[in-house]
């Protein structure tokens, strides 16, 4: 009777774990489904709109995104948001919004892709690219689960168009420990945290 007991608890507790990550897969697919959407629509509309209601992002479904860290580069709030934690890393909130800033007003500007994943793989993996977490050579997975959740839940209010600009509209950034050729061509327009911020003089990107 003791073995009949435990077998029904352990099938009790294989269902429910299966029927937990079965929600999860649920809202994530959500997630990415949504994301493809408002991205499209900033991309074709230069962010200017809000979302309907039911296309905005919920933090469980944000949260259920690339779990581990390790998910492909493949759906917009696992870029953004992998963008967010590794250029970033031990910044606050205020530094961190400010590369979403950065990434969204990218989308779809003249001279930058018009997916989030395009904006932050141009270039190479190896060698020029834009953002140097993703060409420095090194493994682009998450390493601390609590930054990272930080970063999906600042990547669901930037997709949701729920973040303030605090870049003034900035295309360009770098870190302040760097002084880069190209920031002589461009209008700086402010620091935040551990970076300064730039756009073009005429707002066309080069």
């Amino acid at each position: 009777m003791r073995y009949i007991w435990i077998a029904a608890c352990l099938a009790i507790i294989l269902l429910a774990t299966g029927l937990i990550s079965a929600d999860q897969e649920q809202k994530a697919e959500t997630a990415e489904s949504k994301a493809a959407v408002l991205e499209q629509k900033a991309s074709a509309e230069g962010g200017k709109a809000s979302p309907m209601p039911s296309e905005v992002i919920t933090k469980p479904e944000a949260q259920a995104v690339d779990p581990a860290g390790q998910e492909r580069l493949d759906d917009a709030v696992t870029c953004l948001s992998r963008t967010i934690y590794w250029e970033t890393r031990g910044e606050g909130v205020a530094g961190m919004e400010a590369i979403a800033n950065v990434v969204m007003n990218r989308l779809g500007h003249e001279g930058f892709p018009n997916t989030i994943c395009g904006v932050v793989t141009q270039g190479r993996e190896e060698g020029a690219c834009q953002f140097s977490w993703w060409c420095d050579g090194r493994p682009d997975d998450a390493e601390e689960e609590k930054s990272y959740e930080i970063a999906k839940e600042i990547a669901r209010k930037a997709l949701n168009r729920q973040l303030k600009d605090r870049t003034g509209e900035a295309l360009y950034f770098h870190h302040r420990r760097v002084n880069p050729d190209w920031s002589a061509e461009y209008l700086k327009t402010t620091e935040v945290g551990e970076h300064i911020f730039y756009k073009p003089h005429g707002g066309e990107a080069m």
